[in-house]
């Protein structure tokens, strides 16, 4: 018989290097085709290097002292986390839509961010720092 595969929590798995703002260990843990779509962000991003250079400069851009995970629903393989942080006197509320297939590797990783003072806000930051990171 075939050996049943346990579903996997995504936020755990996501829990280990969220706010690292390390590329490598961020992209350790996503799927080559992995989808990444965001508030600042047109359309969906498809790949393994895109989406981990966006976790990672939302890592930058968000991680401060105030950055808080305050909640999580979970289902099989998928996992919503709710955030709350402050930049610039700004309060950002936002969720984590995540999936992962049956290895543990991250498929999919939704952001979305409210209120819109907020998300404008990202917009300009989250630029900022990933053309630094390309510089």
């Amino acid at each position: 018989g075939r050996i049943k595969v346990m579903p996997h929590n995504p936020a755990e798995i996501w829990h280990k290097v969220a706010m690292s703002k390390d590329y490598a260990a961020i992209a350790a843990i996503l799927h080559d085709d992995c989808v990444f779509e965001s508030p600042v962000v047109h359309t969906p991003q498809r790949g393994k290097d895109i989406t981990a250079k966006y976790l990672t400069a939302a890592g930058h851009t968000l991680g401060n002292d105030s950055f808080r995970y305050v909640g999580e629903w979970h289902r099989e393989n998928s996992s919503v986390l709710e955030f709350t942080a402050e930049i610039d006197g700004i309060q950002i509320n936002g969720i984590d839509m995540i999936s992962c297939d049956d290895d543990g590797l991250i498929t999919h990783f939704k952001v979305m961010v409210r209120p819109l003072k907020a998300v404008n806000m990202l917009h300009q930051k989250m630029g900022e720092m990933l053309s630094k990171m390309a510089g």
